[in-house]
């Protein structure tokens, strides 16, 4: 078997959580990243909020986030522990709880509310979440919004090594990293695709690596690539980061290698470039200050219907 051409992806930088902040009265959260900041390397994803741990006391009442509107891009809401309820103007709702994901399309526009469930707020519990925005180019910004509910099962998994557990959400499995630049193999390996439908190619895979494992992770060519931990503690290419630590690796490279120095969870994540101009206010990211001043005026005269 003829050996592939793996190089290592340098890494560009190591990016500390600010402070965190409420949303609504139900998400504590740290931005990692948004547009406006490190995170144009990792265009598509515009955005990505860390919810939690965070423990809330049995409670008939239901916090979370009411009524908001979006336009032109995707939510996608990863949860590893409790319950978060939606419903929105589609019509579309649905509870996700530990592993689930929802994958919500906006598009032109839609309300929507998030809160925890009310079975997960009268019994009390850890909030422990992710939301990530993710771009759309500027012919799909219009489109009619959709709603996908994944459930964890729907979800493949694997083991990477030895002690290292991989869930495809987006994207596959080794990435198309055997193009026609790199001799041919006798035989390819397996490929596992996630669940998500997605507007254009992303990759979103969680990671789990018991203490001291180490892993080398197979990564798509000519993409910055994010690796957040959400828990542990992780070397990579001779550095450490730590929980809500947020590293980029560099486009150049179709691998790397990670060590949990303990129990780890990590985040993947790495899409196709939009190059498109990125204009964004509030709930709103279009392509032009025209668009979202559109927006605003379609949202206050009820284009965006109601729950």
């Amino acid at each position: 078997m003829k050996e592939v051409n793996k190089r290592n992806k340098a890494l560009l930088g190591i990016y500390h959580a600010p402070a965190a902040h409420w949303v609504g009265d139900a998400f504590h959260v740290r931005s990692l990243f948004t547009y406006n900041n490190h995170g144009r390397y990792l265009n598509p994803f515009l955005l990505l909020d860390r919810a939690g741990p965070t423990k809330f006391e049995a409670s008939d009442k239901i916090r979370g986030v009411g009524s908001h509107p979006h336009r032109g891009f995707e939510t996608v809401t990863l949860v590893y522990e409790g319950e978060v309820a939606h419903r929105d103007s589609t019509g579309e709702g649905g509870t996700i709880g530990a592993g689930d994901v929802q994958w919500m399309t906006a598009a032109r526009g839609i309300l929507h509310e998030e809160m925890l469930s009310e079975s997960f707020s009268q019994k009390g519990g850890v909030l422990d979440m992710v939301q990530l925005w993710v771009n759309l180019p500027a012919e799909k910004k219009m489109d009619s919004p959709r709603y996908q509910q994944i459930i964890a099962t729907d979800i493949p998994q694997f083991s990477v090594v030895e002690g290292g557990l991989m869930r495809i959400i987006a994207g596959q499995y080794p990435p198309n990293l055997f193009d026609d630049s790199i001799e041919n193999r006798e035989q390819e390996p397996q490929y596992y695709q996630g669940p998500a439908n997605t507007a254009t190619p992303v990759d979103l895979w969680d990671l789990i690596l018991q203490k001291g494992v180490k892993a080398e992770i197979f990564l798509p060519e000519n993409r910055y690539v994010g690796i957040v931990v959400l828990k542990g503690e992780v070397r990579c290419n001779g550095q450490v980061f730590k929980e809500t630590d947020l590293a980029i690796l560099e486009r150049e490279g179709n691998k790397t290698t990670l060590e949990a120095i303990n129990e780890s969870s990590i985040l993947i994540l790495s899409g196709e470039i939009i190059d498109e101009p990125v204009v964004g206010h509030g709930p709103f990211v279009m392509n032009t200050r025209e668009e979202i001043k559109q927006a605003s005026l379609d949202f206050m005269s009820g284009k965006f219907g109601e729950l």
